[in-house]
């Protein structure tokens, strides 16, 4: 008796398996469909769709796009087509959607960029600035083509910066003209000015900013690198935002030219001072031309600090020093 009972145990228990089994082989209808071909199949539609899946329902959507299928129209074109269990599975309609590959404008100007650099020897496509004047807000190619957008020809005036690139877009079938037209210029980092400076101001850090121009538009001589001028003295009135050059600045000016200066004369276990005048303007370590105030002797010193030179040891104007030790 047991032995029976066991025997239909396992019988229903391969029953219930078979019906398991049945249940997960059983097509299903997806509520929605992603493809990237011109033809839905029945396998897009139904999981579990066998030998049947590559059979053809329906058209796909245009590129790019979505639209919706009665469930039971595709239920009943999948019945026609051989696919006897096929029903709509509660479901109202299904969604289908077509990929595409989808530039936007960025992305259009992008390949603009690539395509005038590779043109162009020499100009990095990172500084390039692209503006388009005639291009659709996206363009829709075929996901299927490696390259969805081919440049056929350039035209690039480097003067005035109009561009036309002629290009050709993958399609649904075969290829589609695409004419792109605008204005590219290539920019180069300058530094500029982030506020007015006044003649005879000292240049420091949080002064100087990075600006971004048109090349054609930097006036020569123009600085990239603020080390090249921090520290020093404007040369005359500096507006802000311009870009700043080297022979706008000088090394600040210590001693003014007429000005009463101390002139200073070293020799072991000696310093001695005395009074001059300034014949010249000068920045620190600049060699100029003093007159000694009792004698009126014109000597060369070397500029130390602000209303002092230095003269040197083998100078003859130590004879001529109204000197005192110091």
């Amino acid at each position: 008796m047991k032995y029976l009972l066991k025997i239909a145990a396992s019988l229903v228990l391969i029953g219930t398996a078979g019906s398991f089994a049945a249940a997960e082989e059983r097509p299903v209808l997806r509520s929605q469909v992603m493809t990237l071909s011109e033809i839905v199949t029945i396998g897009d539609f139904y999981s579990n769709a066998g030998t049947l899946a590559p059979t053809p329902l329906f058209r796909s959507p245009d590129l790019g796009t979505s639209g919706n299928v009665p469930a039971e129209t595709v239920a009943k074109r999948a019945r026609a087509a051989g696919l006897t269990m096929a029903s709509t599975d509660g479901l109202r309609s299904v969604v289908v959607h077509r990929g595409a590959t989808r530039l936007d404008r960025d992305q259009i100007a992008g390949l603009v960029r690539k395509a005038l650099s590779e043109r162009s020897a020499g100009i990095d496509p990172q500084n390039l600035e692209v503006r388009l004047l005639q291009s659709p807000d996206q363009v829709l190619a075929d996901p299927k083509v490696k390259d969805p957008i081919r440049i056929d020809r350039v035209e690039w005036s480097q003067t005035s910066g109009r561009f036309s690139v002629f290009a050709t877009v993958a399609v649904e079938h075969g290829t589609a003209p695409l004419t792109l037209t605008g204005i590219a210029e290539e920019m180069v980092e300058v530094i500029a000015l982030a506020q007015p400076l006044r003649r005879g101001d000292i240049l420091s850090e949080n002064d100087v900013i990075q600006v971004r121009l048109a090349r054609k538009k930097v006036p020569a001589g123009a600085l990239a690198d603020p080390a090249a001028v921090v520290g020093k003295e404007a040369r005359t009135n500096l507006r802000a935002n311009a870009p700043i050059a080297r022979k706008d600045f000088q090394r600040p000016i210590l001693i003014e030219k007429r000005e009463k200066i101390t002139v200073i004369f070293e020799m072991p276990g000696m310093k001695l001072t005395s009074r001059a005048i300034a014949m010249d303007e000068g920045a620190k370590g600049d060699v100029i031309d003093i007159m000694n105030m009792q004698s009126r002797r014109i000597v060369p010193a070397t500029v130390v600090s602000r209303g002092r030179v230095k003269v040197h040891s083998a100078n003859p104007i130590v004879a001529s020093l109204n000197s005192e030790t110091n």
